[in-house]
């Protein structure tokens, strides 16, 4: 029997692009169909692909696996129609607008126990931050005391701002630059860290004037005493990514990620020795990654784990859940922002 998995993309934007670059470089996938509401009016490949404007013409295809790459209001609904129809699915972050949106998904995924549901948390794939993560894990500095995060964007819309005007509109996004980039901070920080027990943030959208946050700081604590600092921000002026982790004997900084804009500067990794006698000068170690393996190695995975039965070990749906939640919170715990919204903490309870 053949392991050749057929293929569809439900959003042909940037993103959805860039997966198809590595679905096509992959041996065991082939791309036949794909939507976007852009084929409208826009003149369609001649590739020898299906091409459509609805995502529910290509689930009429025989296709394994669907690729969701679609804004947030409409992806939990192709993610569930994906798994109704018998299809492995592999959907972008942010999971959905609210958790509500996550719980739907997840009540579809127990129906279907032997499809495969993965979430694209991609940071998570960067070398830089899997170095980082053997570093923690192996305890080669000790134990983690704090960290401090800041990821930020030039504006709350940068490139492309025509067709990214859903992300300044609440009932399409849920949510701003928090739930659209520093949800990847918020992935990272509960990977190094671990569940966190008290929040505190603030949250605003005095700058931009959206009714999305243009601003998010939070200041956490996990039950066993780490301590993490985030501000999720749209007001940087220039692209900014940068993870800062304290450990008991030295220090890992990471600097940069490398994006197909290539606008958030050089990915490095500094490792920091603390010593007896450094004088405050201690030895470091710093490594520059020249290439980004994320996208191709998170759809190797994922396709891995459908050949051959695997867990989901990364980017699972309870993942999804579990960052979703903190990001929830962190809105939730600005009393201003929640009244503001109308957003419940009942359900982060």
């Amino acid at each position: 029997m053949s392991n050749i998995l057929k293929v569809g993309i439900a959003g042909y934007g940037v993103v959805g692009n860039r997966r198809r670059f590595f679905i096509d470089k992959h041996t065991d996938l082939k791309l036949v169909a794909v939507c976007d509401r852009k084929f409208v009016d826009q003149p369609i490949p001649d590739d020898n692909i299906c091409y459509y404007t609805d995502y529910r013409n290509i689930l009429d295809h025989d296709i394994d696996l669907l690729f969701v790459c679609m804004t947030n209001d409409i992806a939990p609904e192709v993610t569930v129609a994906g798994l109704n129809k018998g299809v492995h699915v592999f959907c972008e972050k942010p999971p959905g607008r609210n958790l509500d949106d996550v719980i739907r998904v997840m009540e579809s995924e127990k129906l279907k126990p032997d499809l495969k549901l993965k979430y694209g948390f991609n940071h998570r794939y960067h070398d830089s931050i899997r170095d980082a993560i053997e570093i923690v894990r192996t305890k080669q500095l000790g134990d983690v005391i704090n960290m401090r995060g800041v990821y930020g964007k030039s504006k709350l819309l940068s490139f492309d701002t025509q067709s990214s005007q859903w992300r300044t509109k609440r009932s399409f996004s849920g949510g701003g630059i928090l739930l659209d980039q520093g949800i990847h901070m918020v992935d990272m920080m509960r990977l190094f860290a671990g569940e966190f027990a008290e929040v505190y943030s603030f949250v605003s959208n005095d700058y931009w004037g959206h009714d999305v946050e243009d601003n998010a700081y939070a200041l956490m604590r996990t039950g066993d005493g780490i301590v993490a600092m985030l501000h999720s921000s749209a007001t940087e002026w220039r692209h900014r990514f940068r993870l800062e982790i304290t450990l008991a004997r030295g220090m890992i900084i990471l600097s940069g990620i490398l994006s197909g804009s290539k606008s958030y500067g050089d990915e490095t990794l500094k490792v920091v020795y603390s010593g007896k006698d450094d004088r405050g000068e201690p030895r470091e170690v710093v490594k520059c990654y020249s290439e980004d393996n994320s996208w191709r190695d998170e759809i190797n995975e994922f396709v891995d784990a459908i050949l051959n039965d695997k867990k989901i070990m990364s980017g699972s749906s309870t993942d999804a859940l579990k960052t979703m939640h903190l990001v929830f919170r962190i809105y939730c715990a600005d009393d201003n922002w929640r009244n503001k919204y109308n957003l419940s903490d009942t359900i982060l309870k």
